[in-house]
């Protein structure tokens, strides 16, 4: 849930205008000049087996009077190998759903400056938009490009802005690092003069930068040197990783973090008071919602269900009112409210969900908790910039749970995977209270796969299958897919499949219960697969796991760099039934072997055959993160690649079927 924060003038941190700027006026025809000595380079200076390295990348930074924040890139890369060729040719610049608001990407321009001087510019018409997939899986929107007659030897360069919008510079993040070293990066900025308050920074993961008074006003920060960072699987968030620089307004002075965090928690518990009052429509209703339960959970449960169903969530795509109708619906200024209407925001509904439970005589309070998939939280770091307002801590036989019913895909008893195992904080009127938030077992998140196939023998594959995601799967795929149309769903999950099954035909696709709070996500679609077991002879070659077919390794670098780090435990059931082919006999009906790491992990395949020899069964079943572990240092990357490798191993068991006679 969200929450509007008020000023503050009382706290180190302040929702106000951090940076007012001039307006920059910016053409593809600014650019900089280019020095012979670069255009010369023959070899990296930052790293020395680097294939391109950027010679540059300032930004500056425009907080618009339209109210969006805008950030002007340009950067320049040397290219000195095939593979730098290969590499930065082609370039995505993400826009979307970005950094806390929407993210619009405009006057793209580009140019490559070949090593004999001449110059070939981007066609404006060669900008196109495409969905790209991170190594994180994360899926974003990008605008794409291919630089023209790249070749080695040459530079390339290109800008463009990223809006933000209604974005207001309250704390801004400025990066350092990208996926190639960089010589020089470089932010202008220009403070903007509140009285008692003073420009202020944190560096994070490198040492920090000093600003520089430039001409008008105007302040610099400049780093060089810097490394590249690459991608790697299931690494940490890049904020975790990367050398990044918050800016921000602070009073001189300093504060420990304990008394912080007590200022912090009162003054949440005391916004919200009001909102969170109890009146006699608010009590008459949560004596009707609980009616007859017996237990505390019992009631708890009962009016989650209450807000999550019977008050219409006006955040999400499932309101059902269209963009206009949405305009319409005014704000709860109280839980009666929420109440009355049979509608509200995501936040309100949290707040009328407390109010309820406050009603039926628990302790119900705000809590604030971090996002992991941002940063690593450190409550020693006084900065209430890194919690936020996010779930309602209830107090249940002595023991504080966590509800979020306003975030319309998180199911009873769990939280979004960014807020679970992590230290929150409990407001309250005169002493923090800190409460690591529960991390959900593997079988709360499962996928479950079903497929009921006929094997021919040419080796093609024929039939039905069913995929039910449940948990934190679910709310990643909801969240993913609910804007779609039906269209670019099936689209989705033909790109999904093909993407291990190349051969694979899809046909009467169903994508059900996108939208629905409760139901788990659920594909279900007929499939053909020609080839699928190879034919050798009288001899077919059989995987029975027939949804890990053609799936690449989880970890294949041989070394690391970074933490190894899972979001979250996970659970996988599948049953693979398989009618084989007349006149062919299973040589063995050989299972793959089992193994697992005690409590972490457990991978259990069983293989069967009917008596008549013509069905095969296959089951599997794994999960992993069952001690609650989910970071594993860079030490740990060979143990942890040798099992997942071991899983890959086995997932591609394979069976003969023998001919033995004819087909019918």
């Amino acid at each position: 849930m969200k929450f509007p924060r008020s000023l503050m003038l009382s706290f180190s941190f302040l929702f106000c205008s951090l940076l007012s700027f001039s307006a920059f006026a910016v053409t593809s025809e600014d650019w900089k000049p280019i020095d012979p000595a670069d255009l010369a380079l023959k070899s990296p200076v930052v790293e020395k087996d680097a294939d391109a390295e950027a010679l540059f990348w300032e930004v500056r930074i425009d907080d618009s009077p339209e109210g969006d924040l805008i950030f002007t890139h340009y950067i320049r890369v040397k290219v000195f190998t095939d593979r730098g060729r290969e590499s930065q040719s082609k370039v995505d610049i993400p826009f979307g759903k970005l950094y806390g608001s929407e993210i619009k990407i405009k006057d793209i321009a580009a140019r490559t400056i070949k090593p004999d001087g001449s110059i070939v510019e981007l066609k404006k018409d060669d900008v196109f938009e495409r969905t790209i997939v991170k190594t994180s899986g994360a899926r974003l929107k990008a605008k794409s490009f291919a630089m023209p007659a790249v070749e080695p030897g040459c530079i390339i360069e290109y800008r463009w802005r990223e809006i933000r919008v209604g974005k207001s510079a309250n704390f801004v993040r400025l990066q350092f690092q990208r996926d190639i070293p960089v010589q020089r990066v470089k932010y202008l900025i220009k403070p903007f003069p509140f009285e008692g308050l003073s420009f202020r920074s944190i560096t994070f993961h490198g040492a920090p930068a000093p600003f520089t008074k430039e001409k008008e006003g105007f302040f610099s920060t400049t780093m060089t040197n810097m490394p590249a960072v690459h991608e790697e699987t299931r690494m940490p968030p890049e904020d975790q990783i990367k050398t990044w620089m918050l800016v921000f307004y602070d009073r001189d002075r300093k504060i420990e973090p304990e008394k912080y965090w007590a200022e912090t928690s009162k003054y949440y518990y005391d916004e919200f008071k009001q909102q969170l009052k109890v009146n006699d429509v608010v009590r008459q209703a949560a004596t009707t919602i609980t009616g007859d339960a017996k237990t505390d959970d019992e009631k708890v449960q009962r009016l989650f269900e209450y807000c999550r169903t019977k008050i219409r969530n006006v955040t999400h795509d499932s309101s059902g009112l269209s963009p206009d109708e949405l305009k319409k619906v005014k704000e709860s200024k109280s839980p009666a409210d929420a109440l009355k209407r049979g509608m509200a925001s995501g936040g309100n509904i949290d707040l009328l969900f407390a109010a309820l439970a406050t009603a039926s005589g628990f302790d119900a309070r705000i809590a604030l908790a971090p996002d992991r998939s941002d940063i690593f939280f450190d409550k020693y770091l006084p900065n209430d910039y890194f919690l936020k307002p996010s779930n309602i801590a209830v107090n249940v036989g002595g023991a504080w749970k966590f509800f979020n019913p306003g975030y319309n895909y998180v199911p009873f008893g769990m939280l979004r995977w960014q807020e679970e195992g992590e230290q929150a904080l409990i407001t309250d009127s005169k002493q923090p209270v800190w409460v690591e938030t529960p991390l959900s077992p593997p079988e709360k998140s499962q996928i479950k796969r079903r497929a009921k196939l006929k094997l021919d023998e040419d080796g093609s594959l024929e039939g039905e299958v069913q995929i039910e995601f449940s948990g934190q799967f679910a709310i990643e795929r909801k969240e993913e897919y609910d804007d779609d149309s039906e269209n670019q769903r099936e689209e989705s999950l033909k790109q999904e499949v093909k993407s291990h099954l190349s051969t694979a035909e899809l046909t009467n696709i169903r994508v059900e219960n996108v939208t629905d709070p409760v139901k788990p996500f659920l594909y279900s679609y007929h499939l053909r697969v020609p080839g699928y077991a190879q034919r050798t002879g009288k001899r077919l070659f059989l995987q029975p796991a027939f949804f890990q077919q053609g799936v690449a390794p989880l970890f294949s670098a041989a070394d690391r760099k970074y933490p190894i780090y899972f979001h979250y435990p996970w659970s996988e059931d599948d049953v693979v039934e398989i009618n084989l082919p007349q006149g062919f006999t299973l040589e063995n009906a050989e299972a793959p072997a089992p193994f697992g790491s005690g409590r972490i992990s457990e991978y259990k395949p069983t293989l069967g055959v009917t008596p008549d020899g013509r069905l095969l069964v296959y089951k599997r079943s794994f999960f992993f993160g069952g001690n609650g572990t989910l970071l594993y240092s860079v030490p740990s990357y060979i143990q942890l690649k040798s099992f997942f490798d071991l899983l890959h191993k086995e997932d591609n068991h394979t069976l003969a079927l023998k001919q033995t006679g004819t087909s019918q």
